[in-house]
């Protein structure tokens, strides 16, 4: 079984291509959904978060995930210090998932994976474009956010040019049909790749 990592930018369209996989027969693990579930249910994360972030960190025993997000975007020794607790306790979750899965391969979505330097445990990697303005403008509706918050948090992922240049594949997420179309591709690809 192979292992493939689908990474991105921001508003690139990750989990849309992630979904497209998925209706393929593809097992998907969608990492910071899983990072966020257990960043409210695991009590290793939060011990370690009330004592990195404060007790601020949790209302009512629910993570205070404006409280938090309003220190690491504006900080990256923060944020970093936030993937160091969070993603060991993601790459545990990972592995037990990995092993309840069986198909020809099997992809993680991870908008971290090169700023992690997780890249070496995958057998490809596949990075998701899309012009700025368009990931900008997604990010806007998806999150009814403003633009400024949205390149706040660009500035701490690494830019297309770098991830392109270290993946095995790429698609560019632009049109719906013809992203399709790349993905359908793609998986004949990968599935003969085993």
């Amino acid at each position: 079984m192979k292992l493939i990592g689908l990474t991105g930018g921001i508003g690139s369209g990750k989990s849309t291509i992630a979904r497209m996989f998925e209706e393929l027969g593809v097992p998907v693990y969608y990492a910071d959904q899983e990072a966020k579930k257990l960043m409210h249910k695991s009590s290793i994360i939060k011990n370690k978060l009330i004592s990195l972030f404060g007790k601020e960190s949790y209302e009512n025993d629910d993570l205070n995930t404006g409280y938090i997000a309003n220190i690491v975007f504006k900080d990256k020794n923060e944020l970093n210090e936030l993937n160091k607790i969070v993603h060991p306790e993601v790459n545990k979750h990972f592995e037990k998932w990995i092993k309840k899965q069986n198909a020809t391969y099997i992809i993680q979505e991870n908008a971290i994976i090169f700023e992690s330097k997780n890249q070496n445990n995958f057998d490809f990697i596949i990075t998701v474009t899309a012009p700025l303005k368009l990931r900008i403008e997604r990010v806007v509706n998806r999150d009814h956010t403003s633009k400024e918050s949205v390149l706040a948090r660009m500035d701490n992922q690494l830019g297309d040019v770098y991830k392109i240049k270290n993946s095995d594949y790429v698609i560019h997420n632009i049109d719906r049909q013809k992203t399709k179309d790349q993905v359908f591709k793609l998986h004949k690809v990968l599935s003969k790749k085993t």
